[in-house]
């Protein structure tokens, strides 16, 4: 099994196997295998320990992966929460962002339903 920033990679076609590590998409693995010239539809297992490497260094040195960019990302949002930006106030909610509606159908972000209590006569 193929090891490649840290992450154990399934023995399947590379671009798909490329694709478990956490920041790398289909276009990005696409764009990989055509730059160390490796067949994409060559499984992981049967690639050389040469063209692992050729894998193993252009992810290292043209891509933000797996522990560097979640802490990017998480950066990102801890300076929209410091700045107090709408962005910013949402995330500390635990709301929705990007405009959605939160009267209904917002459970995802607010969790498990809070039962209230109702109103007494």
């Amino acid at each position: 099994m193929a090891r490649i920033a840290g992450v154990d990679l399934p023995n399947k076609h590379v671009d798909i196997a490329l694709t478990y590590i956490f920041g790398i998409g289909r276009s990005s693995a696409s764009q990989i295998c055509e730059k160390a010239n490796i067949d994409v539809k060559r499984f992981i297992n049967d690639l050389s320990a040469e063209e692992l490497n050729e894998l193993r260094r252009l992810i290292e040195n043209d891509y933000k992966v797996e522990g560097r960019l979640r802490t990017e990302i998480a950066l990102n949002i801890k300076r929209l929460m410091d700045i107090g930006c709408y962005r910013g106030l949402r995330h500390r909610k635990g709301l929705p962002l990007r405009g959605q509606r939160t009267r209904t159908n917002a459970r995802t972000r607010k969790g498990k339903k809070k039962t209230v209590a109702g109103k007494k006569k």
